[in-house]
């Protein structure tokens, strides 16, 4: 892996969740896991689950570093029992949090995807990769501290390595906890998923997402609003969408469909052209996410007779009110999504021409479009 490559486990453009301080917008689950850690029946699996950016991997590592720095409750003593935590947060000048960040702490071990014998990222998670723990399990268990497994993220796990993780979860070594982050829980066992406790994360809302953004560094929005509505409150997302131009090239596309039923062709081809430019993929990718993120609004604005707020564009709100005022037109643009998803996964699979994928797919908009007439 390139040293310009993140691991699998850090979005590109943020800092490593181990280096994330503060959560933010995530006070319920924090609240559920201290609960469940005071109550002395803290469970050893646990499922951190919810949308891609919304802050499971800062949870997981913000849990692990707790546990890892917190000591066991003892017997009431000459002044009674301390009072229990009240927040998960961990000073920066503890070992713990020193050796984390160090990437040298021996009661944690991180699986994520490995590299495979040719020095490439594999495209999920082995049954090696898992395995590795019994080794993990061995070295730490002389000092008879608490161990915690981070797996980020368990939906990429293989057959082999979701049974090997299983046995752990059915027969867990003593003092030991099992951080599981997923962002779609149906792709794992129900076998593994009903052997842990489940954390649902929530996207967050604007105010917490610009602070979380602070901390990331990212250039901050000159819209907020419009910034929030693109990401779904997942500040992965948001990242992502300002490091790529995310927000200009929506609100490129929002205009380009103010042009129909007379379709400016030219801004249109300088769109396609501009996503199929070399080195670009990063930013087809994302095209092709901010295009079904359009049609999904449309589809919304038919189905509930206005269009979502706040605006995720310049002028949006009155485009999909006019491409989509009713019930049919909320059919017909979610049939088009499907239609479009269907045939650009075919164009790339196929090494389709990117300018020819995103014109064919403007076209198959405007076709839509002129049904609302």
């Amino acid at each position: 892996m390139s040293d310009e490559t993140p691991p699998p486990d850090q979005a590109p453009g943020a800092p490593h969740p181990r280096e994330t301080r503060q959560l933010f917008g995530q006070a319920e689950a924090e609240s559920a896991f201290l609960t469940a850690y005071n109550s002395e029946r803290l469970h050893h699996g646990w499922l951190l689950t919810g949308p891609r950016g919304v802050g499971k991997s800062t949870l997981a590592w913000r849990i692990a570093r707790f546990l890892l720095a917190t000591p066991p409750a003892e017997e009431d003593g000459l002044f009674g029992a301390p009072p229990p935590p009240e927040t998960l947060d961990i000073d920066e000048d503890h070992p713990v949090s020193h050796r984390i960040l160090a990437g040298a702490e021996p009661g944690l071990a991180s699986v994520t995807r490995s590299e495979n014998d040719r020095g490439r990222m594999r495209n999920e998670i082995v049954v090696e990769d898992i395995r590795k723990l019994g080794k993990f399990f061995g070295l730490s268990s002389a000092d008879g501290g608490r161990r915690v497994v981070i797996v980020d993220s368990a939906d990429e796990m293989n057959v082999s390595a979701a049974n090997a993780l299983l046995k752990m979860l059915e027969e867990p070594p003593a003092r030991t906890t099992l951080l599981l982050v997923s962002h779609q829980p149906s792709r794992l066992l129900p076998t593994i998923r009903s052997r842990c406790r489940t954390l649902r994360l929530s996207p967050l809302g604007t105010e917490d997402m610009m602070t979380a953004l602070a901390q990331t560094g990212a250039e901050p929005p000159s819209n907020p609003d419009h910034l929030a509505a693109l990401a779904a409150g997942s500040v992965g997302s948001a990242v992502r969408l300002i490091n790529l131009g995310g927000l200009d090239i929506y609100a490129e596309l929002i205009a380009i469909l103010g042009t129909i039923p007379r379709m400016d062709r030219q801004r249109a081809l300088a769109l396609a052209e501009a996503a199929a430019q070399r080195g670009a993929a990063e930013r087809f990718e994302l095209l092709l996410t901010l295009i079904d993120i359009a049609l999904s609004r449309l589809a919304l604005t038919g189905a509930t007779g206005a269009p979502p707020m706040p605006e995720a564009a310049p002028g949006e709100a009155e485009v999909l009110s006019r491409l989509s005022a009713s019930p049919h037109m909320a059919r017909q643009w979610a049939d088009t999504a499907a239609l479009i998803t269907a045939r650009t996964r075919h164009g790339q699979a196929v090494n389709l021409d990117p300018a020819a994928l995103v014109l064919d797919t403007v076209f198959k908009i405007q076709e839509t479009a002129g049904q609302s007439r």
